[in-house]
């Protein structure tokens, strides 16, 4: 509907959408790309009236894409569109020019880095021969912006400036009030952040522990940068790393004091913290920007009241130690979105809305823990000290590197779906055909796939019997993995997969399961 009719009358009717997503960050903007995909009317509502915010550039703003997140952009044709000169590429299949393979640092643990040469990747379930796992530095301002412009060509509704103030939700709706404006949705989904209006005005319990730090993020101007150790340095006060040209990084184990007393940053204070933490005389003679954060780590007990939802750091709250908040976040929206946009358009089976807390619950637990582990072998201790001796061996091994890797990447995270084919669960891998697609490429459309490499006339039989969200396709792979054929959700992962002749009842059980039943199938061309 058009905005403009809630101004025709002095009792204006309120505006209705399918789904109003609050908060345009990246989960909340993915989250209504995903439903705009699957032809829901969708309105996004952000408090900040300008999207523009320095502490989004970089480096304050860069944030590491890992595995799992690339490929979710990939298979909606949205990472072509980020700015691949700015990115940071790891590949363990490639180096850098003038950096030796054996020498490449594949990613860290609470600052100790782990190297590509020991990591095992056959160790990880159905990865393709060949294929590299890559990792992605993205600035947040950047997403942001590629995310918004799909949404609104979808048809979302994007508004700023606009905080949400109040909600009612009844059986059948939730009225939202935000400044002088009032909307009736199907859904509410609160992806505003970790100071979320909606998880606090929904009662959502929000669980877990204190923090144990302040961190603080500044762009500075030092007098005596030779005083500093360069890189992640860890002393008896704390910890600081100091980035060129000027961007600093400490964490002070005050448990949290400063950032709970709500006291602005001055140059001074800053100056005294790092001059405490380092053990030298640093001079700051300027400071351009800073931010305060802590280790708090809290997650919603409940992910759903009624017709509200929660996702990203509405849902959790943790360290950004790892980077692993927005991967988590933009998990949370790909799942969520073909689960809800299935339930508006009434051929979603029962449960499936239930299914994205009972799978998304359990990972950001993961998540805070990771978080939390962290933390707890960085403090300032000679018990963290020796317990960091410990891991950073664990780390030169090749077992070791290797599930930190899996953590870090996200190519270990599934979701216990059942079944008795190890790749349930898992993300499928991009299977590239001969005529030139790829697995990623055939998902685009936000629909599921029933992948079938032997053209089985079982298959296409049932095929017919599913929703049009599932789309069949017989294809001739270029590997295969041994694999017959599989079904494979909206967002990638795989429901259901046979190595030889598909048994007809299990299949038609996960169908059912994921999709109902309902109207014809989409038939795409065969890729033979």
């Amino acid at each position: 509907m058009n905005e403009t009719l809630e101004n025709k009358s002095a009792t204006p009717k309120p505006v209705a959408y399918d789904v109003l997503v609050a908060g345009a960050g990246p989960v909340g903007l993915f989250l209504a790309c995903e439903l705009a995909l699957a032809d829901c009317s969708v309105l996004v509502l952000e408090k900040a009236a300008d999207p523009h915010s320095p502490l989004k550039q970089m480096p304050f703003g860069l944030r590491g894409l890992n595995a799992l997140s690339i490929e979710a952009l990939y298979r909606r044709g949205l990472l072509q569109e980020l700015q691949v000169p700015k990115h940071f590429t790891f590949a363990p299949n490639a180096a850098p020019a003038g950096v030796k393979a054996k020498t490449k640092p594949g990613g860290h643990f609470a600052g100790m880095q782990f190297q590509f040469d020991k990591i095992d990747t056959a160790q990880w379930p159905y990865r393709l021969p060949g294929s590299t796992e890559t990792l992605l530095m993205s600035e947040l301002q950047e997403l942001e912006t590629v995310l918004a412009r799909r949404a609104e060509s979808l048809g979302v509704t994007i508004r700023r400036g606009l905080a949400i103030a109040d909600f009612q939700q009844t059986d059948d709706l939730v009225t939202v009030r935000a400044g002088h404006h009032t909307w009736q949705c199907q859904w509410l989904v609160g992806c505003d952040g970790a100071r979320s209006a909606v998880r606090k005005l929904g009662g959502f319990a929000f669980a877990g522990t204190e923090p144990e730090f302040t961190g603080y993020s500044a762009k500075v101007e030092l007098a005596d940068t030779e005083k500093l150790l360069p890189g992640r340095t860890l002393t008896p006060a704390g910890m600081y790393w100091l980035q060129q040209p000027a961007y600093l990084i400490m964490q002070d184990f005050d448990g949290g004091a400063f950032h709970q007393s709500q006291q602005p940053i001055s140059r001074e204070y800053l100056q005294e913290l790092l001059r405490r933490i380092s053990g030298t005389d640093v001079t700051i003679t300027a400071l351009h920007m800073a931010t305060a954060w802590t280790d708090r780590a809290r997650q919603a007990t409940a992910y759903r009241q009624g017709r509200v939802l929660l996702a990203g750091d509405a849902a959790h709250i943790h360290s950004p130690l790892g980077g692993q908040g927005l991967n988590l976040g933009l998990g949370d929206a790909l799942n969520l979105g073909w689960k809800l946009a299935a339930t508006i358009q009434g051929h979603a089976p029962a449960g499936l809305l239930d299914s994205y807390y009972s799978e998304r619950h359990p990972i950001g637990a993961q998540v805070l823990d990771w978080s939390r582990a962290q933390v707890a072998i960085m403090q300032p201790t000679p018990q963290a000290q020796a317990l960091r001796g410990i891991i950073q061996d664990l780390l030169n091994t090749r077992d070791g590197a290797t599930y930190f890797a899996g953590r870090v990447w996200g190519t270990t995270t599934h979701y216990d779906l059942g079944g008795f084919h190890p790749l349930v669960g898992h993300s499928a891998p991009n299977f590239e055909f001969e005529d030139g697609l790829t697995l990623g490429e055939l998902l685009r459309n936000g629909r599921g796939l029933l992948l079938d490499f032997d053209g089985n006339t079982v298959l296409q039989t049932l095929a017919q019997e599913y929703g049009q969200q599932l789309n069949y396709v017989s294809a001739k792979a270029k590997e295969t993995l041994g694999l017959g054929a599989l079904l494979i959700r909206p967002d990638g992962f795989v429901a259901w997969a046979t190595d030889g002749a598909p048994d007809a009842p299990a299949v038609r059980e996960a169908a059912e399961r994921w999709f109902g039943r309902g109207c014809n199938v989409c038939f795409l061309p065969n890729q033979e």
